[in-house]
């Protein structure tokens, strides 16, 4: 009998998702599957939830979320021979739409259902897992602006970001090495992507992969607030590489030195953390996680 668990984030999707033991039921044969679902209460406790359900013998774990809950879920999957299922709830819903991975929640389930599995690189920051994407900057000033709203759809990443330009001066001093090179800037943003895509069908680093070996780098040099602007009407169009202020690199691992102050507000997934070190430094691990998709 197969072992499946589904942690399933109550307020994602708005709250409203009827994933429960009647639909999945309808999917999986009790005499096949043992059905468990655990409900994340608060923030991190899927990790605890993920946890359990690794001890509790789960063949494949499912992150019924947005991507806050799929990077706990999947941070606890790393190396191991669990599989990943992923139900999307959230509003951006980056990493499921690179995994072509169904919105419909019945659609996802047929998918969890046929257990097609891959094994996709993941990325490493210090010691945090992040399986999209990872930032310092103004995407990180964002982040934490959405988060602080009451809202999570789209027009809340707007007014988000409208918010953060009128911080967008307020640039770190760092260090910056990848592939021989030493950067020393002040840049607008620095942007670490696993996959080709932030939420919402945007991109800022299109041709990005899960299974490349290899994590695709987006630096924006400093920018004034009418190219700022630019750069988003750019970004919606996926034509911001035009702009001479952005370089791309392609790189197995960066590192990032910060030199006045030993803290990085940063991005992982979409969460914003604070890190209490001077030095970050970020990988890939190639082929680390088995994901239904």
């Amino acid at each position: 009998m197969t072992h499946i668990h589904f942690i399933v984030n109550p307020i994602a999707g708005k709250g409203n998702n009827n994933i429960g033991l009647d639909l999945l039921e309808a999917y999986f044969d009790t005499n096949l599957y043992n059905i468990v679902i655990k409900t994340a209460d608060y923030k991190k406790h899927a990790i605890k939830l993920t946890q359990e359900s690794i001890s509790e013998r789960a063949a494949i774990i499912v992150a019924c979320g947005g991507d806050g809950t799929i990077n706990e879920v999947a941070s606890c999957l790393v190396h191991t021979s669990v599989t990943l299922g992923i139900i999307p709830l959230g509003s951006g819903n980056g990493l499921a739409s690179h995994l072509n991975i169904p919105k419909n929640i019945d659609k996802a389930l047929q998918l969890i259902k046929l257990q097609l599995t891959k094994q996709i690189d993941v990325g490493l920051l210090n010691k945090d897992y992040f399986f999209s994407n990872t930032g310092i900057g103004f995407d990180a000033q964002v982040i934490k602006n959405y988060e602080a709203s009451n809202g999570r759809t789209l027009t809340s990443y707007i007014k988000a970001a409208l918010k953060s330009l009128k911080k967008s001066d307020k640039l770190i001093d760092v260090e910056t090495k990848l592939k021989g090179h030493i950067i020393n800037h002040r840049p607008f943003l620095i942007f670490i992507s696993n996959s080709n895509e932030l939420g919402y069908k945007v991109s800022l680093t299109p041709k990005a992969s899960l299974e490349d070996g290899m994590l695709d780098i987006l630096i924006v040099s400093k920018l004034s607030v009418i190219k700022i602007i630019v750069f988003m009407l750019l970004m919606a169009l996926k034509r911001h590489h035009i702009l001479k202020e952005v370089s791309t690199y392609q790189t197995e691992n960066i590192k990032i030195t910060q030199k006045n102050r030993p803290l990085f507000q940063i991005q992982i997934d979409g969460e914003f953390k604070m890190i209490k070190s001077r030095t970050i430094e970020i990988t890939v691990l190639e082929k680390a996680l088995n994901v239904i998709a």
